[in-house]
């Protein structure tokens, strides 16, 4: 293809020919696909790339539609761009043309400056639209090439989401009545049989969750401002703005949440928390945890996406491996005694205790617990939601199980002497006891037990172990290269699948405290901390930054990864 094809469509048989010239495909290759022809609104990049062809460059690689555009960028002159929906200004971009204009010349704008503005197409020799573009934005407009699939997919659901942003500026959206604890959302009904005004939030909302459940989010954060509302995803523990929608928009999404969540909408002035229970398109449900907390300019809204595939992950799949889960198994494995898990939010607490659960839930067993929220709801439990608006707190609700003939309990926080008590009560008594704790680290669990006021001869007599944990980045398998000379393990580089970051996913780290004898002994209303992790460690116990290089040296994470969350000791 030369400068003389400019303003023609691609077409299969020049585009073979021209991967012949590159010997990147065989005659044979190119005459079968030159048979099969092209199908409806099917780019020639893409037929060629499901053909999944051998790529002769890289051996054990395949012509995929990505390696085929760089190649095509190459040829004709042109940058090549892979569209990250996270790094674009949705709200900017998709004022700069009209869907249709988009639609009909099968571009999109990626982004916007005073000097310029960037463009993706599919077609890397029709450029008669840069004219028209230039005219009326007055500003140059610089060509990238992206793939032909990236830019169907991505055009069609900004644009629907920009219509519907506008629509709802312009109507604001009324709340609907309240559900309950299951109401169950099918996300891509699109506000079916609603008005108008009503049906943009709909269509908003019903975007948000499944564009976060999409790209692997774990929270989703909706915070009020002055003119504007801005919405960040949390992934792999990162924050990443995503998009900007007109305040009055901003407080409607938050008062649909509401009510699909259970909550007051009315009330704005004290933190609430809800839940709701969502059915995707695949037919696969996911649970999500909804916050409020009053700010400056309006409700913050917080949603916590708990995946129920967590339920049947076992402790491997959440880092939990060797002796540690050896010795995780003699503890839970136990009759009686209190279990706890300690760490920050967002350090996986809640998966870890959840697949435990799940591990001990035979039929054979009463497990009950008492949460605050209920995240996840699991049949094989007896799950008790805190009310403290009844006085229903968990000091409460662990002494009404305890009358419920249970094997198992968990507690999902001790936040309070109250609460300690009743735990250490319920161990004391015949009972396994599991819940969390805020702390550094394990051994620090005890100060902070001592703390909160429980009399050391209850923590001797009724603490059996303490697990403390962190969640670390795990490397991109695509892109993870050997660490420089010197270093052991591997190192981040970044690809277009974990968006340059060089971390796809995380896994958890542990630090588990069994008690002995010898610890027990050195419990006391003033306990040295140092001398009681000196002795912990004497008794096997692996630090938070051991286990993190254990991971490092398998080629999970990097040494960077766990210092940034492992606290030094």
């Amino acid at each position: 293809m030369s400068v003389s094809t400019q303003d023609r469509r691609l077409s299969l048989d020049d585009l073979l020919t021209d991967l012949l010239n590159a010997q990147l495909i065989t005659q044979d290759a190119a005459q079968a696909l030159s048979a099969q022809g092209l199908g409806a609104d099917v780019h020639p990049l893409e037929h060629i790339a499901r053909q999944s062809l051998p790529d002769p460059r890289q051996p054990g690689q395949r012509l995929n539609l990505e390696t085929l555009g760089q190649w095509l960028a190459q040829h004709a002159g042109l940058p090549y761009l892979h569209i990250d929906p996270l790094q674009l200004d949705l709200a900017a971009t998709t004022e700069l043309m009209s869907a249709a204009f988009a639609q009909r010349h099968g571009i999109l704008a990626i982004a916007a400056d005073s000097q310029s503005i960037t463009v993706a197409s599919a077609e890397p020799y029709v450029r008669a639209w840069e004219s028209d573009l230039t005219r009326v934005l007055r500003r140059p407009i610089k060509h990238v090439l992206a793939s032909p699939v990236q830019i169907r997919q991505f055009s069609q659901t900004f644009f629907h989401l920009a219509r519907s942003v506008t629509g709802a500026s312009r109507q604001p959206s009324t709340s609907s009545s309240g559900g309950n604890l299951e109401q169950l959302l099918d996300l891509g009904a699109n506000g079916q049989q609603r008005s108008d005004d009503e049906a943009h939030i709909v269509t908003i909302v019903d975007w948000l969750l499944q564009y976060a459940i999409d790209q692997r989010a774990s929270d989703i954060h909706l915070e009020p401002r002055r003119d504007q509302g801005h919405m960040r995803f949390r992934i792999d523990g990162v924050l990443h703005p995503v998009y900007q929608f007109p305040a009055e928009v901003t407080l409607a999404i938050i008062s649909r949440l509401k009510t699909l969540g259970g909550m007051n909408v009315v009330e704005k002035r004290r933190p609430q928390d809800g839940r709701i229970k969502t059915r995707l398109q695949d037919g696969n449900e996911v649970e999500l945890r909804l916050s409020t907390l009053p700010t400056t300019f309006g409700e913050k809204l917080v949603l916590r996406i708990f995946d129920p595939l967590l339920l049947q992950q076992n402790f491997a799949q959440l880092g939990l491996d060797g002796d540690d889960l050896k010795r995780w198994q003699g503890l839970i494995g136990q009759r009686h005694g209190l279990i706890l898990v300690t760490g920050p939010t967002g350090s996986g607490k809640t998966s870890t205790l959840y697949a435990t659960l799940k591990y001990l839930a035979t039929p054979e067993v009463n497990l009950c617990t008492v949460e605050d929220p209920i995240e996840m709801v699991e049949p094989g439990f007896n799950q008790l939601q805190v009310h403290t608006a009844i006085d229903l707190g968990f000091a409460e609700g662990a002494r009404a199980l305890l009358r419920q003939d249970p094997d198992i309990i968990m507690i999902g926080e001790i936040r309070d002497l109250e609460t300690a008590q009743v735990a250490f009560q319920a161990a004391l008594t015949g009972h396994l006891v599991l819940s969390t704790l805020h702390s550094n680290d394990a051994c620090s669990a005890i100060n902070r037990l001592l703390e909160l006021g429980v009399a050391p001869h209850l923590i001797k007599a009724g603490l059996i172990g303490v697990m403390a944990q962190r969640l670390v980045r795990t490397l991109c398998s695509a892109c993870k290269a050997p660490a420089a000379k010197g270093d052991a393990g591997y190192q981040a580089t970044g690809c277009n699948g974990c968006r340059q970051t060089g971390y796809h996913g995380r896994t958890g780290i542990h630090e588990l405290l069994c008690m002995n004898e010898r610890l027990i002994g050195l419990i006391r209303g003033d306990t040295d901390l140092a001398l009681l992790r000196q002795q912990a460690v004497e008794a096997g116990l692996k630090s938070l930054q051991h286990s993190g290089a254990q991971k490092v040296a398998t080629g999970l994470t990097t040494t960077a990864e766990v210092l940034r969350v492992a606290p030094g000791n």
